[in-house]
């Protein structure tokens, strides 16, 4: 890989993030609503009297606070320089506390049940896609896998919904929601990291059931497409452990496109699953979103898809540059 490459790619990072960040900006405003009159709207609907004089000044109020009463292009130019500086403002629904202190709270949960159910269950389904396409998978496996590539077409909150059902409401083996016991407070205990892992199993299931088969799948695919070239033959040829064909020759050009694709799934991971997040009523950043968009929290809804851009953008950024080490087949000085 070239600087000039190096350089290249970085730029088209940041070109992308901004285009993208300015869509994020002016999407909301297309609406044409005004989130704070909306709110006051919601907060109506629900019970709340806000009937009075003092509501216009108090809608003027709060858009001057939030500067929502300025023209559209001094609110852009303040927008991208509180983007540039990672300042994603104050939340409409909860002012004055800081979107970012909304989003970071629940980061850590989205990352810990996601991470860890995307890599559980890309590890597993690219493994044995794996052996099925090459044909030494056990047989236990070829009979209990096509269960997960039905399970593959099946949503992450439909199954979600359904273990919820089977182990929550019928069986009641695990808790219904949350990321832990209402009557908990969270510590660093022993007790505590249980408790948060017990409630953590049925939604890391639900999307472990669910995208297990779609990465063995895309694997089973890639290894019966590669299994006659000639980089194979030759191998077989020589005489090399079966092994070693099937790992370094076969598995590490099969994997290329799965890396890919778990590079764009890792790069979502902080906007959760949300649904089932939703469902599992889990406090990550999907839960967040949802509530601001119900909320028509614009700081929060631009906050959090800010940072998904971020991640999204960044991934790509990552995967691009380590492809020349996964494949010495790729380069990039002819680019």
């Amino acid at each position: 890989m070239t600087l000039e490459y190096f350089i290249r790619r970085v730029i088209q990072f940041f070109v992308i993030v901004f285009l993208a960040v300015t869509l994020n900006f002016f999407f909301p405003r297309m609406s044409g609503q005004d989130p704070i009159r909306e709110k006051l709207l919601q907060l109506e609907a629900q019970g709340v009297s806000i009937t009075g004089e003092g509501v216009e000044e108090f809608i003027a109020s709060y858009n001057t606070k939030f500067g929502l009463d300025k023209p559209i292009l001094e609110q852009y130019l303040t927008y991208l320089g509180q983007m540039a500086r990672l300042d994603l403002g104050q939340s409409i629904a909860y002012f004055p506390q800081q979107v970012s202190s909304l989003v970071l709270s629940a980061v850590p949960w989205s990352i810990g049940l996601l991470l860890t159910a995307t890599l559980m269950s890309f590890t597993i389904g690219t493994l044995v896609g794996a052996l099925i396409g090459w044909g030494n998978a056990p047989r236990f496996l070829q009979f209990i896998f096509p269960a997960f590539f039905v399970f593959s077409a099946v949503p992450f909150y439909l199954m979600g919904l359904l273990l919820l059902y089977v182990f929550a409401f019928q069986f009641k083996l695990l808790p219904l929601f949350g990321g832990y016991s209402t009557s908990t407070l969270p510590s660093p205990t022993i007790d505590f990291y249980m408790e948060v892992f017990k409630h953590s199993i049925l939604p890391a299931l639900s999307i472990v059931l669910a995208q297990t088969g779609y990465w063995a799948l895309g694997m089973r695919s890639m290894m019966v497409t590669i299994e006659g070239e000639d980089y194979i033959l030759q191998a077989e040829a020589k005489g090399l452990k079966k092994g070693r064909i099937f790992f370094q020759y076969a598995m590490r050009n099969a994997i290329l496109p799965q890396i890919t694709a778990l590079a764009m799934s890792l790069g979502t991971i902080i906007s959760g699953a949300i649904l089932v997040e939703v469902i599992f009523a889990y406090p990550g950043v999907g839960s967040v979103l949802v509530r601001a968009i119900l909320g028509f929290d614009w700081f929060v809804i631009q906050g959090v898809v800010f940072l998904i851009i971020l991640t999204v953008a960044f991934s790509m950024l990552i995967i691009d540059l380590i492809y020349p080490l996964l494949d010495p087949r790729i380069s990039y000085r002819g680019d």
